[in-house]
């Protein structure tokens, strides 16, 4: 394929420039290649690159079909002459209509029958392209006016049959002579031949002939290996994190416990848990090129859907989990929260669950919304109806019951790890009265009376429900993979008929067009018209 000199390159995405546009396609088909399917299908192989490159394709195709005993179906444009002889058939279409199905190296024969000769110095497949392509009657009525001047010039004549009909009549004649000639006979009886073959069967594999722990290993494997060589995906972010961290914890440097620590201590509480965990929408771009690396590959069957959101799960932890602990270290002991080991631990696993949580919903958004601005606004607005949510601009108590208490509250993730965030910093604190000579504050107190949140369950309540909503995500995630694989075959055969229709369309509207036409515009120069030569009548 001579991916020789690439081979320690990146591939490259949407802002790392990587291999250029020829060898991705190169690099696609030697994937395909490498899972020895029997039969192959390729759409213009050749596209974008030089005749060079697209001989040595063609001719490694050529010699796994003949050495391998495999079919390969290829659309292809514009081939060169040696890329058009390599191939064994050809199927020739115009407007869904076949024009010739046969023997490669016998359809010029067939087109000098129809009268439709092949010059001698033309590459085949242009002569054919010319022949039933309607774009080219431009270039024909072009031709043909140069010809006629040539004609009066010099007095002489053209026999080419290209320039004396169109487009549309060429193709009629090729498909009606074609119906009746012998190459249509020849490959019916192709056709039968291997229709009642007996014994020979060719097996088909839907899924990967990998185990499951085999496509588990290689895809975290590989997903480890993108993650840390793509600065975007996570290591900027990290820094992000630790920069915004810094900030916090300056801000709300050693708060104290004073009364007017109470609102200071539940405003860090609040922004880390919410907007900290709202800066995970940026690996949105990354996501959406995950996802159609997915797509592409689950199309050849290479793995399941439930080993990529696994394996997409496990190559992520231990970058989640050390951004995790950069920002719950900065920003607990600057603001010194409660000093011990078991806080600072639920500190750390509630900010892993809610950056876990949103990447959750942003590859639900990919799927969704494959497009980088849209899928960056629709994030922000979820993200927002979370943080508007979650208890702390408005307490929960006093949401209005319908449809923001019940049931968006209880299924906003944000609320869950908020309150269980404020229990694990206020309970067991006192904080000073308001008049000084009061007695102390209880962090239990503060919790009921001011955010209103209840303490008859556990802090690890709440975030054993944040961890249930992640599950939630990560099966709603597999379900509209699922779906959308199952819905695929006929949301294409609904395109496939609306294409049709439009096209069918287009060509009844020429049709009609034509018809008002009175009268054939001369193409002759005005002054060679019949009553132009003299202003007298």
């Amino acid at each position: 394929m001579g991916l020789q000199e690439c081979a320690g390159r990146l591939v490259g995405n949407w802002h790392l420039r990587g291999i250029s546009g020829g060898e991705k396609k190169r690099l696609c088909i030697g994937l395909e290649i490498l899972t020895q399917p029997p039969l192959l299908f390729l759409d213009e192989p050749t596209s974008g690159l030089d005749s060079a490159a697209a001989f040595f394709i063609v001719q490694t195709l050529k010699q796994m079909a003949t050495d391998g005993n495999k079919t390969i179906i290829s659309s292809i444009h514009q081939p060169s002459s040696e890329v058009f002889a390599l191939f064994d058939d050809l199927y020739l279409l115009s407007g869904g209509e076949t024009v010739y199905f046969g023997d490669a190296k016998l359809a010029t024969e067939f087109f000098r029958e129809v009268g439709l000769p092949c010059p001698s110095r033309r590459n085949p497949s242009d002569h054919f392209l010319r022949c039933t392509n309607s774009d080219f009657d431009r270039v024909n009525a072009t031709l043909k006016g140069s010809m006629k001047t040539s004609c009066r010039m010099f007095g002489e004549s053209s026999s080419d049959p290209l320039l004396n009909l169109a487009t549309a009549e060429i193709k009629a004649m090729l498909v009606e002579r074609y119906k009746t000639s012998d190459y249509a006979e020849m490959a019916k009886r192709e056709i039968t031949r291997i229709a009642n073959l007996e014994g020979k069967t060719m097996e088909f594999n839907k899924g990967s002939l990998a185990s499951c722990w085999k496509q588990l290993k290689t895809l975290v494997r590989r997903s480890i290996t993108n993650m840390s060589r793509d600065i975007g995906y996570y290591w900027l972010r990290i820094v992000i994190y630790i920069v915004v961290s810094l900030c916090v914890g300056s801000v709300y440097f050693d708060v104290g416990t004073g009364y007017t620590a109470i609102l200071a201590r539940a405003s860090c509480g609040s922004f880390i848990s919410g907007f900290m965990t709202f800066m995970s929408i940026g690996g949105f771009p990354s996501f959406v090129e995950e996802i159609k690396v997915f797509y592409h590959e689950r199309k050849s069957g290479h793995y399941g859907v439930a080993v990529y959101i696994l394996s997409n799960f496990l190559s992520s932890l231990p970058f989640l989990v050390a951004v995790s602990l950069a920002t719950a270290t900065i920003t607990y002991f600057m603001v010194k929260f409660q000093k011990d080991f078991p806080h600072y631990a639920y500190f750390t696993i509630s900010i892993y669950t809610g950056i876990s949580v949103v990447e959750s919903i942003m590859m639900i958004v990919a799927s969704l919304v494959p497009n980088f601005l849209m899928g960056i606004i629709t994030g922000a607005g979820i993200m927002g109806i979370i943080m508007m949510t979650a208890g702390f601009f408005r307490t929960l108590r006093d949401l209005p019951k319908v449809l923001w208490r019940y049931p968006i509250s209880y299924v906003n993730y944000g609320a869950w790890l908020l309150q269980g965030n404020y229990k694990n910093d206020f309970i067991g604190s006192t904080f000073d009265p308001l008049i000084t000579g009061d007695a102390k504050l209880s962090g239990e107190f503060i919790l009921q009376d001011t955010f209103g949140i209840s303490t008859s369950h556990s802090k690890w309540l709440d975030l054993l429900a944040a961890a249930i909503i992640l599950l939630v995500y990560r099966l709603l995630f597999f379900f509209i993979l699922k779906t959308k694989e199952r819905l695929s075959p006929l949301m294409w055969k609904l395109n496939a008929k609306a294409s049709t229709l439009q096209q069918w369309r287009k060509a009844s509207f020429k049709e009609r067009k034509s018809s008002f036409v009175a009268r054939k515009a001369s193409r002759e120069p005005m002054a060679l018209q019949e009553g132009m030569g003299s202003p007298l009548p």
